[in-house]
């Protein structure tokens, strides 16, 4: 039986995405020539940075955010990322990249075993030995895709509301731009926070109000 409309929003006030893109690193499109015309030496490969994003999927606000480097890990990166979130978390949906013990165990400890996880196993994933007696979410999650398939499961769980997040970065790449324009670390960092600030600014102005007239 389907809920309310209005427990249904309430189950997902507290519901985040989380993913990540690389965008590319500062410097000039001529730089690598100018090096090898004066120093007769080649130029250092393209730099990228990862730039990773955590969006509630209510209000369409980006919560939390961080720019690293690109060998950084998703779960790497997480902790960072909650330490930015103010308040309990009730449903984390992510990408397979998070899939993991050591991201369902940061979880629980940081928001409790109340906390729902979503997130899609591998193909190649295969259920635990306890999987016949005592299933972990992890088990039921691939339970669900080899009955269901893997699109009715995305549904079934909420796992394709993991395509609004994937439309804020790529919001991000069209109204900020897919290059950073600093060319230091840190003055890139600040730079993707003033980016996160930008795009939440246009989300807000563009969210409808209501008002009770009677």
């Amino acid at each position: 039986m389907p809920l309310p409309r209005r427990q249904r929003e309430s189950i997902f006030e507290k519901a985040w995405s989380f993913l990540q893109d690389t965008v590319e690193s500062g410097g000039s499109s001529g730089e690598g020539e100018w090096l090898e015309n004066k120093h007769k030496t080649k130029a250092k490969r393209k730099g990228w940075r990862k730039l990773h994003l955590g969006l509630n999927l209510v209000s369409g606000e980006i919560v939390c955010s961080a720019l690293t480097v690109d060998d950084v890990g998703d779960p790497t990166a997480l902790p960072g990322l909650l330490d930015q979130i103010g308040g309990p978390v009730e449903k984390f949906i992510a990408g397979g990249a998070y899939d993991g013990t050591p991201t369902r165990d940061l979880l629980a400890t940081r928001f409790g075993e109340i906390v729902e996880v979503i997130i899609p196993p591998p193909k190649t994933a295969i259920a635990s030995p306890q999987s016949v007696l005592v299933p972990s979410v992890r088990d039921r999650h691939i339970a669900g895709i080899q009955t269901q398939g893997r699109m009715a499961w995305q549904k079934s769980t909420g796992d394709n509301k993991r395509s609004r997040a994937e439309t804020q970065m790529g919001r991000w790449k069209a109204v900020i731009g897919p290059k950073l324009k600093a060319r230091h670390f840190d003055n890139q960092k600040t730079e993707a926070k003033v980016g996160v600030r930008v795009l939440n600014q246009m989300t807000e102005l563009g969210r409808p109000k209501f008002e009770r007239v009677a």
